[in-house]
């Protein structure tokens, strides 16, 4: 080797060693877009995939655990009665524009949330508010009609951030929050761009510059990642290929849990007989689902609960894989020529999944008509028209088994006496108390047969071997890059 080539090499040497101590900025990869940015006025979860800790905070926030910390607000307190929560905010808090953020935001905030015409999804965390008020400006007092225990809980989700009125209007498209990145771009269809917010009140992020890169076909994913393309997928969509990423020492594999119950859904306004939904619920075969459609990636559930939460209850057994059940129960309801639609929103666990659920359920003598929609058409059709009998979905928010008492869900259960049960459980405190309500809960709408339980979503994702701080598990949808850092080094 001549004397000249060698120091080439080694310049070349000590210019990737710089490079790789200097890496400060992350692409990431999702396979959905959000279809808006506004984490208070959207139910799909890639909003929050997006913004969740990164550009909107709340009052209390969850950690990688699932724990409940807290967020703008750094403590808080509650009466003897339970009624009345006080929060005391951190100084010093300002939003992306500049503006100060104090407690007459945060009245604001709460205020539009669970206004009559508030746009929210999830309105129900806001329902047992009864005022909102702030004797300071770095106080807030928040007085409920009944007890809450789970109230610092309800606040932590992406659909309880803090927003100011003066950038609210255009959230969607330009958010403005108090986190510690900044929005920079959205280029329509293609990704999402941050940058560090030099003025937060925290601690800096070692990023200082995150992309958001969208790529819905899972061979797309496969082929970025490989190029290097996208240093991360946290949610990666093509579970069939992480063995070719686990050779590879340029990658780590990164497997854990959600809050993600994978149901097929059924609109029980239509299907009204509980014999009908019971036979559906046995022509399904969980594990054939989990190994086609997840490539074995996914815990079988029997209910709307997550398996690794402690007063989970394994009711996989009453709605076992049973064709011939399937098919007397039909009988008997008289539903013989049974012919039903089958709307199934982007994720591969839908489209893969629906057409081995719709094989199944043809073995028992159920008919059903697929449609293909993207995320809008979905929310649009299913979500909020509830025009559909069959969907299939991954509900990723934390401990939501409440939203059966909504007779107004896309589902539409309509179940006194669960109704009942949920409000009893949000005015108890005691833990032991709690649980018999929560497996009661399980117990209740598994015996209804509401939806057909499948699996519970892991989270399987990859990222460059020298990325640190990825969520291993998703106590919520998120990916939170408080954390993220690129170790030094090849």
């Amino acid at each position: 080797m001549t004397q000249t080539l060698k120091m080439s090499v080694a310049a070349f040497a000590l210019m990737a060693s710089g490079a790789w101590a200097a890496q400060d900025s992350i692409i990431i990869g999702m396979q959905l877009e959000p279809p808006n940015l506004d984490p208070t006025g959207g139910a799909a979860a890639a909003i929050d995939e997006v913004t969740y800790a990164n550009l909107f905070e709340g009052l209390t926030r969850f950690a990688s655990d699932g724990a409940v910390v807290p967020g703008l607000a750094q403590s808080w307190s509650v009466s003897e009665d339970g009624l009345t929560w006080t929060f005391d905010l951190r100084p010093g808090v300002i939003f992306h524009d500049g503006t100060a953020m104090d407690s007459a935001d945060v009245v604001f905030s709460l205020n539009r949330a669970r206004a009559e015409d508030s746009t929210n999804a999830q309105k129900a965390l806001f329902a047992g508010i009864a005022d909102v008020s702030a004797p300071d400006a770095s106080t807030v007092v928040i007085t409920l009609d009944a007890p809450n225990g789970n109230f610092a809980f309800n606040m932590a989700w992406g659909d309880a951030v803090i927003v100011a009125p003066e950038s609210v209007a255009t959230n969607a498209t330009q958010p403005v929050g108090t986190g510690p990145f900044r929005f920079v771009e959205w280029a329509k269809g293609d990704s999402v761009t941050l940058e560090r917010f030099d003025a937060y009140w925290g601690a800096a992020p070692a990023l200082t510059r995150a992309t958001f890169k969208f790529i819905s076909d899972p061979n797309a994913a496969f082929a970025a990642m490989m190029a290097g393309d996208v240093n991360a997928f946290p949610v990666f969509p093509a579970p069939e290929t992480l063995a070719n990423f686990d050779a590879d020492p340029r990658f780590s594999v990164i497997v854990g849990s959600t809050e993600g119950e994978t149901i097929l859904a059924m609109n029980n306004a239509n299907l009204t007989d509980v014999r009908v939904r019971k036979a559906i619920s046995h022509a399904i075969d969980r594990q054939a689902i989990i190994d086609g459609a997840m490539f074995g990636y996914g815990t079988p559930i029997g209910t709307h609960f997550a398996p690794h939460n402690p007063d989970y209850v394994d009711l996989t057994g009453g709605s076992a894989h049973d064709p011939d059940m399937a098919r007397a129960l039909l009988a008997e309801a008289g539903a013989t020529d049974l012919r039903l639609s089958m709307a199934l929103p982007p994720p591969s666990y839908a489209r893969r999944g629906g057409e081995i659920i719709a094989s199944q359920l043809r073995a028992v003598g159920i008919a059903t008509d697929i449609t293909n929609m993207e995320w809008a058409q979905w929310l649009e059709q299913v979500f909020r028209g509830k025009d559909f009998d069959l969907t299939i979905v991954s509900h990723t928010e934390p401990a939501d088994i409440n939203i059966y008492a909504r007779p107004d869900y896309y589902f539409q259960y309509d179940n006194a006496g669960f109704q009942a049960l949920i409000e009893t459980l949000g005015i108890t405190a005691d833990p032991d108390t709690r649980t018999t309500l929560l497996q009661d809960a399980q117990k209740m709408i598994a015996a209804d047969y509401v939806n057909g339980y499948l699996f519970q979503l892991a989270k399987t994702g990859v990222a460059d071997s020298r990325i640190e701080g990825l969520w291993q598990n998703a106590p919520t949808q998120a990916n939170d890059l408080t954390g993220v850092s690129w170790r030094a080094g090849p």
